[in-house]
């Protein structure tokens, strides 16, 4: 283990960045994680952090939001901030992995293993079109349901119903596509309730697989660059995150990364 890194015990090994602990993986590990965890059949769902600079963010503001990150059992960079940052530091994280190419490749090897999956959030409409582009693209990989909960906050027995609808489905992971840091609290909020091996919170990939957002090329991305991609693509939803949060925390996250690089090269 590189010096600085967390170690979590169980070969789990993570940067810290604003106070939130980034695991250090690559796809092949992360998905051998995700497979173990829907053989082990946990009683409470393994919950998978997917988030770049705005999850840190949010988490270095709130430090209630911040203790779910780090009780996840595994938080991916999905960005190239935190890898960024991870290399100034000095303990690098490899490459970046979006949430929506660990949905690809979950996709891929639930055509072989025949793994499935529940889709929670976004419209019926983008939900509609989510299954129809999946089930021509992955036809072996079961939907075990999709379900768009009402955008405001629901009555005890509405939450009641989505949480009994979601684990007599028999689902191997639950996508959730609430939003962060929605989604992220939502999960936690149930995990003593939920019945599926893992739960995952995945932002927009729900728009990117249902064809009805168009997701950064891979070059864009991997050059850093997703952030302005999707601001020209959303700028109504995006441009405070974009251009006030995100200058906001590239400053502490370098402040931080300097400062961490200084006292590593004095041994402190």
């Amino acid at each position: 283990m590189q010096h600085g890194a967390i170690s979590s015990g169980g070969g789990r090994e993570r940067v810290e960045i604003l106070g939130a602990g980034v695991d250090r993986v690559g796809p092949a590990q992360a998905l051998e994680r995700i497979g173990a965890w829907i053989d082990e059949r946990p009683v409470r769902p393994r919950h998978v952090v997917s988030t770049g600079f705005h999850g840190l963010w949010v988490g270095h503001r709130d430090p209630q939001f911040r203790r779910i990150l780090n009780r996840a059992d595994l938080f991916l960079p999905d960005g190239i901030a935190p890898v960024w940052l991870a290399r100034l530091r000095g303990e690098p994280l490899g490459a970046r992995l979006p949430g929506a190419e660990l949905m690809r490749l979950f996709f891929d090897e639930a055509e072989q293993r025949g793994w499935s999956s529940y889709f929670y959030g976004e419209t019926e409409t983008t939900l509609a079109a989510l299954r129809a582009r999946l089930m021509q693209r992955w036809p072996r990989h079961r939907i075990a349901g999709t379900w768009s909960p009402p955008f405001r906050p629901l009555t005890p027995e509405e939450d009641a119903a989505d949480i009994a609808r979601i684990n007599a489905s028999g689902a191997d992971v639950l996508w959730v596509g609430l939003g962060l840091p929605k989604q992220e609290r939502w999960i936690s909020d149930h995990q003593n309730r939920l019945r599926v091996p893992v739960a995952v919170g995945v932002g927009a990939c729900f728009g990117f697989f249902s064809g009805r957002v168009q997701r950064v090329p891979d070059w864009i991305g991997d050059a850093g660059f997703e952030w302005l991609w999707r601001l020209a693509m959303e700028p109504r939803k995006l441009w405070r995150r974009d251009l006030i949060d995100g200058p906001r925390f590239l400053y502490h996250g370098l402040a931080e990364a300097v400062v961490h690089r200084l006292r590593r090269g004095r041994g402190g």
